[in-house]
């Protein structure tokens, strides 16, 4: 009556045998690491730059414990592990100085870091602790202000030329177009000519509305941007800073790192675990722009750079190969104009490309560009911290009238993917300013961890003796299930990769209070069977059937609470929803179907069980109630 299948126990005890391989890692700790990660956006980390830092190490005489390699986008991460704080730090100087011989220009990001200090052989099999959140791990916080006047501001000089060029087109006489106090002004020296202007304007840029004026005998046509263009422009512009931002924190290897939306001009960045404060705030602050020029392959050109000067009007720049490019200075089209940037295939020759989408006026300038420069080469070029780098410089075959680009060439697959990341994210949209820094030290997370800890144990131990007191040897059997839950809900989020905080703990101190409900129900439903005169066996099998729609109904309602403070909120209620959400499931499991089983081995093979363990049971025998009590 009260046995398992065979496959029910191996069921449990697999897992248990998960649990307990998954739990681990999170008991092993941290050891120092020194991270190198590309410093340019056009610089790769490969095995080949393990292997270099490999060697600088054991030419110093550093020691090391291992080398990992980690792709990370289109540029890799090595991470060194080391054996304590003082040699890591001596690794970071030694690797920083050969790695980056020109200090100006460095090319590799050399910071420091903490890894997991578990065996490699677990992490081979996946096994890898929690990610801890910023109040367990310390780290530092930033709230960046995104300068929304200088994204509109570029937004009004991209609509001044735009104005320049449908003038020039439409053969209106203009005598200037300037921008000053958030609008555009246009100067006409007729009425006629700014009338005429005016009609061609309003069809040709839908998201200005214009206002007229007269100064003296000048014309003058005043253009603003409207409220809902403001709003776009705004609204790009944060989204676009905070995957870029996202990019440039892949660099310091920082786990699960926080960027959010605050507001409507503000982002904030959590980045836990993060050592070097001063490289997190100098990689988050780099300035990147994209840039389309022509390139000059003139003869003269080419003989004056091997002469080893620059020819006036031109500019020399490295691409990702080290080769010289001389570009003209005269910038076509910029980062804003690109709309997309993906990785495909030409359809008729299969060979990778990076499929452009330019917005309209890029479309414009590109037609024109591209009818005039058939047979000629056009950079692209990323700028950072002032410094340009020719991303790709393709051959112009045709001329390209619908804005979208097709980049093919001598590159593979990986590289076209890697080449529209770098496009599609690699600059900023708008400038922004750190205004408030927050840094919170390991020692204040380990004290937090430490508490959590300890009153998640505590609140354990007190449920252990309640339920050992209450209910005996069923009190042990639902101790060992609750020991059972925390064990494989550890496990999970380690599974999951999931950050646990501060909130987290809450949640799983809460997940114990409620998993030990339904060993509650369970147990005092076989008191109810026996005080009804069933059988031991007959009770433990009655008992626990009957209380799963109970047990069911009670972690349902719970569960939808969970999941709409999953879907709803954000932030440290996000991370409480998930582990209590986890938390009810694991409890369920483990409630019904572990305990169960312990219970079925103690008990399930005794054929004349007379008595059972589970407290005071009160049954009315006679018209007088007697206590009986079955131990």
């Amino acid at each position: 009556m009260n046995r398992y299948p065979l496959w029910k126990y191996i069921t449990v005890l697999v897992a248990l045998i998960i649990g307990i391989l998954y739990t681990a890692p999170n008991f092993f700790g941290e050891t120092p690491a020194v991270q190198v990660s590309s410093a340019k956006v056009t610089q790769k980390v490969t095995t080949q730059t393990m292997s270099q830092v490999e060697d600088v190490l054991r030419q110093n005489n550093i020691a090391f414990s291992g080398t990992y390699f980690q792709q990370n986008g289109p540029a890799g991460t090595v991470r060194v592990r080391l054996a304590n704080t003082d040699t890591q730090l001596k690794a970071r100087d030694v690797l920083d100085n050969a790695l980056n011989p020109v200090k100006d220009d460095p090319s590799y990001t050399v910071a420091l870091n903490l890894l997991p200090a578990s065996p490699d052989w677990m992490s081979a099999i996946g096994a890898n602790p929690m990610y801890l959140g910023l109040d367990l791990r310390g780290g530092v916080h930033f709230l960046l202000q995104v300068d929304m006047q200088g994204a509109l501001a570029a937004r009004y000089e991209s609509l001044t030329t735009d104005i320049r060029s449908i003038l020039r087109d439409a053969r209106v006489a203009v005598e200037s177009v300037s921008t000053a106090n958030s609008s555009i002004t246009a100067t006409f020296a007729s009425e006629q000519d700014r009338n005429k202007a005016q009609d061609v304007l309003r069809t040709r840029t839908s998201e200005l509305t214009f206002t007229t004026s007269q100064s003296g005998n000048k014309f003058l046509l005043n253009g603003t941007i409207l409220a809902a263009e403001i709003a776009r422009v705004q609204d790009t512009a944060l989204k676009q800073n905070i995957l870029t931002l996202h990019n440039r924190i892949n660099e310091l290897g920082v786990a699960e790192p926080i960027i959010q939306q605050q507001g409507l001009d503000r982002i904030i960045v959590q980045l836990p675990g993060i050592q070097d404060v001063a490289k997190a705030k100098e990689i988050l602050g780099r300035t990147a722009t994209l840039q389309l020029r022509m390139v000059d392959d003139s003869p003269a050109a080419q003989n004056a750079l091997a002469g080893g000067t620059v020819p006036f009007g031109l500019e020399s720049f490295k691409d990702t190969d080290g080769r010289t490019v001389l570009v003209r200075r005269q910038v076509l089209l910029t980062g804003e104009n690109l709309e997309n940037a993906q990785s495909g295939r030409n359809q008729q020759t299969q060979q990778p490309t990076v499929n452009l989408t330019l917005d309209d006026k890029g479309a414009r300038i590109f037609r024109d560009t591209t009818r005039d420069n058939i047979g000629k080469r056009l950079a692209i070029i990323l700028f950072e911290n002032g410094k340009g780098q020719v991303v790709t410089a393709p051959v112009i075959r045709s001329e390209i009238p619908n804005g979208q680009v097709e980049i093919s060439g001598s590159m593979d697959a990986t590289q076209a993917a890697d080449t529209a990341l770098l496009l599609r994210a690699g600059s900023l949209a708008a400038p922004m300013s750190i205004i408030e820094e927050r840094t919170i030290g390991p020692s204040l997370g380990a004290d937090n961890i430490r508490m959590g800890f300890d009153s998640t144990l505590y609140g354990f131990l007190m449920i252990a003796v309640f339920m050992i007191i209450y209910y005996h040897v069923f009190g042990v059997f639902s101790t060992l299930g609750l020991a059972f839950n925390v064990l494989l809900l550890l496990a999970v989020l380690s599974l999951l990769q999931a950050t646990l905080t501060l909130p987290g703990i809450a949640a799983i101190a809460l997940t114990l209070g409620m998993a030990i409900d339904s060993n509650v129900l369970i147990n005092e439903r076989v008191r109810e069977e026996l005080r009804n005169g069933a059988s031991p066996q007959q009770a433990i099998n009655t008992g626990f059937s009957k209380a799963w729609a109970t047990i069911l109904d009670s972690n349902l309602t719970t569960l939808i609470v969970g999941l709409a403070l999953l879907a709803f909120g954000s932030g440290p209620v996000r991370g409480f929803a998930v582990v209590h959400c986890i938390g009810i499931l694991t409890s369920m499991f483990s409630s019904v179907v572990g305990v169960r089983a312990v219970v079925n081995l103690w008990y399930g093979r005794r054929k004349k069980l007379k008595t059972v363990s589970i407290g005071t049971v009160w049954r009315p025998e006679t018209d007088d109630k007697k206590e009986i009590t079955r131990n």
